[in-house]
């Protein structure tokens, strides 16, 4: 396991333990995977519609765009093979050899990705944002697999709470300062200066250690296939099991449709892609951080499962400002009380978001078992995606169909399920110590 930074907590002796945890070694390189992991899903999710948008493609199209990231939700298929092999990249390791390759490979798909035109090019921008997509994917198994690894059961929910504000922290880039640079340069140099954002990652696989954990890699792929699904329905039984998948696949489900189109949503507003770029996305930015940290502090004393509760309460309430942002129609004048009302409705959604997210994550983490991480942990993440990448596709066409403020409406009710959920697979009264499943 990786030294800490004990030297700072012995300075600081009266420094509280949960501000000493964050001073670690294990923290910062939380901070690195969270950041590598972000970097291409915004760029999917942020500067591509804008792009898309701002070159004249139609809501539907850019909808439908969504579907591109369906590596992210069949990514537990091909997690195995992360898990047996190890690649024969300077003798890096299982973990560190695979992310090495995925974020070399990622910088220059996003830079070639510029020099297309949606107008000439839109079957090859396609093709190559579906191998974005599946590198990113892969990466984050990697990415997923040697945080878990790396942090003691002790340390999930700060650690996941340090990786998700990274990995907000990195939307920055496509989200925000790409989009600046969208008003002053050509579109191929966005790509080209967004794509060297992907540099900390290749530092990462470079600068740190494969984790120590006890037992033994695979040594078969059949064996790397079968035993981490035996052994979690064996852990949990059938119905259980059956339980918890559901619930991954609907707590983030109305979260993640109202922001589907997030970006569309704001020009269609009124908003510039620099309102956007300096207030809707730096609104967004600070509050989910803000969220995600004392999300992960709380959890100390709250557990994952009443935050489960109390975040995801949070979560859904917070969609219902954009319905009001949405009934108050387009702004034909953009002044500062404008501003605020974007900037105020994005940074609750942000918080909302900032809290749940943590949560959830830490509780996929705990899900999993350290001899099958990479596996287990794609399988319940694929899981998550699933709204992200096949739902989200329906939003354009509902959109269009009922508008913008009963859409929102709607991803309301469709968070409730998830919610509900939470009395069999969280209970509240459970005491937040106890494994999340117990051993058959």
């Amino acid at each position: 396991m990786p030294r800490t930074f004990n030297f700072l907590v012995a300075t600081t002796p009266s420094m509280p333990l949960w501000l000493a945890a964050l001073f670690t070694r294990r923290m910062l390189i939380c901070v690195f995977t969270g950041f590598a992991s972000g970097m291409p899903l915004y760029l999917l999710l942020n500067l591509v519609p804008a792009w898309l948008r701002t070159e004249g493609v139609s809501l539907k199209a850019i909808g439908l765009f969504a579907l591109i990231q369906f590596p992210y939700t069949w990514k537990f298929l091909w997690s195995p093979l992360l898990d047996r092999f190890a690649l024969p990249i300077l003798s890096l390791g299982r973990r560190r050899g695979w992310i090495l390759l995925t974020q070399v490979a990622l910088m220059i798909i996003i830079a070639l990705l510029g020099r297309l035109s949606p107008a000439t090019d839109m079957g090859t921008i396609v093709w190559l944002a579906v191998f974005l997509a599946f590198l990113s994917a892969t990466a984050d198994i990697a990415l997923d697999a040697y945080r878990r690894e790396l942090l003691a059961d002790h340390e999930l929910g700060l650690g996941n709470s340090v990786h998700v504000n990274a990995y907000r922290i990195a939307g920055l880039i496509p989200g925000s300062l790409s989009l600046i640079l969208a008003d002053r340069l050509p579109w191929d140099m966005v790509f080209l200066i967004t794509a060297l954002f992907m540099l900390p990652g290749m530092a990462l696989a470079l600068l740190i250690k494969e984790p120590v954990i006890a037992g033994s890699a695979p040594k078969t792929l059949r064996e790397a296939v079968v035993e981490p699904f035996h052994e979690f329905i064996g852990r949990a039984g059938l119905r259980e099991a059956l339980l918890i998948l559901a619930f991954i696949f609907l707590y983030k489900l109305g979260d993640s449709m109202c922001t589907a189109l997030a970006t569309p949503f704001y020009l269609d507003m009124g908003y510039a892609k620099s309102d956007i770029g300096l207030v809707a996305k730096h609104a967004g930015l600070w509050p989910a951080v803000i969220g995600g940290l004392l999300g992960g502090l709380w959890m100390v004393n709250l557990g994952i499962n009443r935050a489960l509760w109390l975040f995801g309460v949070v979560q859904v309430v917070s969609i219902f400002g954009f319905a009001w942002l949405a009934g108050l129609g387009p702004q034909t004048n953009i002044d500062a009380p404008a501003l605020a009302r974007l900037a105020i409705v994005i940074g609750f959604e942000a918080l909302g978001v900032g809290l749940g997210t943590v949560a959830f994550v830490a509780f996929i983490a705990r899900t999993t078992h350290p001899l099958y991480t990479a596996t287990q942990y794609a399988l319940f993440s694929s899981l998550a995606a699933v709204p992200r990448t096949f739902v989200n596709a329906t939003t354009g066409w509902l959109i269009e169909w009922m508008g913008w403020m009963s859409f929102f409406l709607l991803c309301v009710l469709l968070a409730l399920p998830g919610m509900a959920l939470l009395v069999k697979v969280a209970p509240w009264r459970t005491n937040h110590t106890q494994p999340l499943l117990s051993e058959k």
